[in-house]
């Protein structure tokens, strides 16, 4: 999806904030130094949201705002580039990622790339054809938080030639009753059209007029939107096609219907004579074959009376989607949870014998279900941040679900395939890293190797016993001090235990000693009693 990106445009943008304190929603201007307002909308810095990548300006003429900076990521060795949300745990979110590349790096096409929420790749973002036409891009998903914390990555792939970006990200909550037909602990609903039909505006929003002063002299009048229409700031885009447009006479609340459409979804419609049918093209994009959420929207356009009221029946590809629907001026909204699409779509509204009007329809929105790619036990993903906070100079990825996707695990970090992902090994040999080691590092109980040798490590080595799977430690050549911990003689399955040149002191423990088949690594460098 693409929005226009100057000036004259920004009536068409709904740049909003929700007027809810965190963790409700964010909305993030990348790359940003400072806020910035329109009307009373503001967007904030993306600083601490995330600790990786670089900032740059656009340099293009009369670009929003929000589209003037950008955050790039030109680590080629990380695996994912993660923004970091404190969020509802089990809360619902419209997600929104907005790009404009404006050709920062001196390039002439934008890179392409992938997106990743929450662990499950969530899209490819390929902004070429937009960016060709003036135009930026977005993209958006619906998604269940699975802890206090969302994580929102970009990542490279085969067609990446240049550095991933992102303009601005927004995290919107949305209440519990909106599309709720949805299985959020196993999917996802991408957002693959939302549109207001006979409209003529490019997205609904709320705007306000300003009349600024120039350098030279001039009054100049701007348009700038200010809070949207649509309380969970969705953006809704125009759709007309050959049939005709009528404006609706009745103002609806938006609370009466499901899924709280904004109102003015219902300022436009659709419609055509008595006795025809309307047959409409829509979305105007040929999909992938999969199953999708579709939400149409109905209203009567009369001035409301006894009168104003019309029956038809709703096809979409030739399968009745809603037999006789009775719609009148207060409106109705009719919802398929998992309806099978491929290719080009085709609604056809059939006029009720009879019937003096014909059929009319205002809105509608289809979004692809994307099942979730897995999750990463939940004790295994605190335990993995709680060590990421301990360490000085971790890797650039970490952040995010260590475990997934499985091609974009954290660096050193080996996960099981499982339906419930597990850490089985961390390899961090000699990556430069300091710090010390946390107790939580016992929680990974499924780990069966830890590396961590050639490093700046310090303090003591924690209780280890929890580990039971565990074969090999290697800790050597840090600057571990304390006494060699009785515990991991307790681990059954350790066969190799390599400490030497550490700081450590005090007696090797005898069930270490004594233990059969392990190689077993103290000297030289500690100072270590027989």
């Amino acid at each position: 999806m693409s929005l226009s990106i100057f000036l004259l445009w920004l009536v068409c943008i709904p740049l909003s904030v929700h007027p809810l304190p965190a963790p409700r929603g964010f909305q993030l201007n990348c790359g940003a130094s400072e806020d910035i307002t329109h009307g009373n909308l503001k967007y904030i810095p993306d600083k601490g949201f995330i600790s990786v990548g670089n900032k740059s300006a656009i340099k293009t003429a009369d670009v929003l705002p929000l589209l003037s900076t950008l955050r790039f990521f030109p680590d080629t060795s990380a695996k994912k580039y993660c923004y970091v949300l404190p969020v509802i745990k089990g809360g619902k979110y419209l997600v929104r990622t907005t790009y404009y590349y404006g050709g920062y790096d001196g390039g002439k096409e934008p890179p392409v790339f992938d997106q990743i929420i929450q662990g499950t790749k969530w899209s490819t973002v390929n902004t070429t054809e937009d960016y060709a036409n003036g135009m930026s891009s977005y993209y958006e998903i619906i998604v269940a938080s699975l802890a206090k914390t969302l994580s929102v990555c970009l990542a490279r792939n085969v067609h990446t030639t240049s550095s991933p970006f992102i303009s601005a990200l927004e995290i919107e909550y949305l209440g519990n009753s909106v599309y709720n037909s949805t299985d959020f602990s196993k999917y996802a609903l991408v957002t693959v059209a939302r549109d207001n039909f006979g409209a003529d505006e490019e997205i609904i929003g709320k705007t306000s007029e300003n009349i600024l002063e120039t350098s030279d002299g001039e009054c100049v009048k701007t348009i700038e939107p200010s809070f949207p229409d649509d309380q969970f700031n969705r953006l809704w885009q125009p759709f007309i096609d050959q049939n005709p447009v009528v404006e609706c006479q009745n103002n609806i609340s938006s609370s009466e219907f499901w899924n709280f459409p904004p109102q003015r979804a219902f300022a436009s419609a659709i419609t055509t004579s008595r006795g025809k049918t309307i047959k409409i093209q829509w979305p105007p994009v040929s999909l992938p074959s999969t199953k999708y959420y579709i939400a149409l929207y109905f209203q009567d356009n009369r001035t409301p009376s006894p009168y104003s009221w019309r029956v038809f029946s709703v096809s979409i590809n030739g399968q009745n989607f809603y037999k006789d629907l009775n719609v009148t001026a207060n409106g109705v909204t009719v919802y398929g949870s998992e309806w099978p699409l491929s290719g080009q779509t085709e609604i056809t509204l059939t006029p009720g014998n009879n019937i003096p009007v014909g059929p009319v329809i205002n809105a509608g929105e289809i979004y692809h279900i994307l099942p979730l790619g897995g999750r990463t036990r939940t004790r295994d993903v605190m335990a993995m941040e709680h060590l990421a906070r301990r360490f000085v100079n971790p890797p650039s990825d970490w952040s995010g679900d260590p475990c997934l996707p499985p091609e974009n695990s954290w660096t050193g970090v080996k996960c099981s395939q499982d339906k419930l992902a597990r850490v089985v090994a961390l390899n961090l040999t000699s990556m430069g890293i300091s710090g010390s080691l946390p107790s939580s590092l016992a929680n990974l109980t499924a780990v069966t190797h830890i590396w961590l040798g050639g490093n700046k490590l310090s303090g003591s080595i924690p209780n280890l016993s929890t580990l039971k799977e565990l074969r090999t430690l290697h800790l050597e050549n840090n600057k571990l001090e304390g006494t060699i911990p009785q515990s991991l003689g307790q681990l059954g399955q350790l066969h190799e235990l390599f400490l030497q040149n550490n700081n450590l002191d005090g007696r090797v423990p005898d069930s270490l000693r004594n233990k059969k088949g392990l190689n077993i690594q103290v000297s030289p460098g500690n100072h270590h009693s027989s």
